[in-house]
């Protein structure tokens, strides 16, 4: 797949001039978005990837398009993870729920910065040695692991990394936020950083922690940096107002680290049979490629993905609405009729 660079120039192009009229808006009015806000303009982001996914399909194949998908569909379910680290974060620096967007749009930005990086290098290590699929499956597995041992992410385990500490020491930084501005004056007249500087880097630095599990499963579905990076875009642009649209159901998706594990482990299993397939590490067959290895089709990889999604959303949801009918049978008292007789 050939991008040209007027393609990467645009696309680029297009991303900051969303960022900007996203910002824009939300700096003129801040506000906690609606149910109906943010189910629109998650519909708007869903279908923008989908008729994106339409276009690689038109100028490029099915494949292509597929990997996208694919790819799309993975970033933006293991983006839900994030979510809670989101929630945490939000709720450990008690921002304000009108100022809660901006934050997010600028983390989020920083993110993708962040990660356009890690998908740059990730693409030259690919390109230049094949070995590193065999780190990435291990990486994976491992990863899958932990998702179904671990279960539901506890809300209280979020530790604050460097940039966080190191923000906090080196900025001068104001005890209260000043609406949703990022500086403020002190008593003494002096120009300050608000709490919200500190919240940004957590948000944009926590989720560079997740790109080193989600990186390397896209890069499990498709080798092009071209869809990496335009899969992560879709998946990280529609999770501010995902964010607001699921709030409190987050804790509803209880099975969710299992179909995380599910899609890891599967990820993890298709790189490490594309190492194989394409070996020259010397220690392994002699350095010489397994040919009787099959190759996934990404067709399969799509099935999975969507299969393992929707099992455990619906699974999940089952199961938690039982419970809250259990709960309130439970503490439902007992007639008095029962109590007679």
């Amino acid at each position: 797949m050939g991008v040209a660079g007027w393609v990467w120039a645009a696309t680029l192009i297009g991303l900051l001039a969303v960022l900007v009229t996203d910002l824009l808006i939300i700096g003129r009015r801040p506000h906690e978005p609606s149910i109906r806000e943010s189910t629109t303009w998650v519909t708007i982001y869903v279908t923008a990837a989908l008729l994106f996914g339409a276009g690689i399909w038109y100028f490029s194949g099915p494949t292509y398009a597929g990997e996208f998908i694919g790819g799309w569909l993975t970033e933006y379910s293991l983006s839900l993870d994030n979510l809670f680290v989101f929630v945490i974060i939000m709720s450990r620096f008690l921002v304000p729920r009108e100022y809660q967007q901006k934050v997010l749009l600028i983390g989020i930005a920083l993110a993708l910065v962040m990660r356009g990086a890690f998908i740059a290098a990730g693409g030259a290590l690919i390109n230049q040695f094949v070995w590193v699929f065999y780190i990435f499956g291990a990486f994976l597995l491992y990863t899958a692991i932990r998702f179904a041992t671990h279960g539901e992410m506890d809300m209280t385990d979020f530790k604050e990394n460097v940039l966080i500490r190191l923000s906090r020491r080196v900025l001068p930084i104001s005890r209260t936020f000043d609406g949703a501005r990022l500086t403020t004056v002190s008593d003494s007249g002096r120009r300050i950083f608000t709490p919200l500087v500190v919240v940004m880097v957590a948000i944009g630095t926590t989720d560079l922690v997740f790109a080193l599990d989600s990186i390397p499963a896209i890069y499990g579905l498709t080798k092009e940096p071209y869809i990496v990076f335009t899969a992560n875009v879709f998946a990280l642009m529609g999770l501010r107002q995902l964010y607001f649209l699921l709030g409190g159901l987050l804790d509803r998706l209880k099975y969710l680290s299992v179909g995380l594990a599910i899609i890891l482990g599967f990820i993890g299993v298709k790189m490490v049979m594309e190492a194989l397939h394409g070996n020259n590490v010397p220690f392994i067959n002699g350095g010489e490629p397994i040919s009787v290895i099959p190759e996934i089709p990404i067709w399969l990889s799509l099935t999975i993905i969507v299969t393992a999604l929707m099992g455990t959303t619906v699974a999940s949801l089952i199961s938690t609405r039982r419970d809250r009918i259990r709960a309130a049978l439970d503490e439902t008292p007992p007639s008095p009729g029962s109590l007679t007789g």
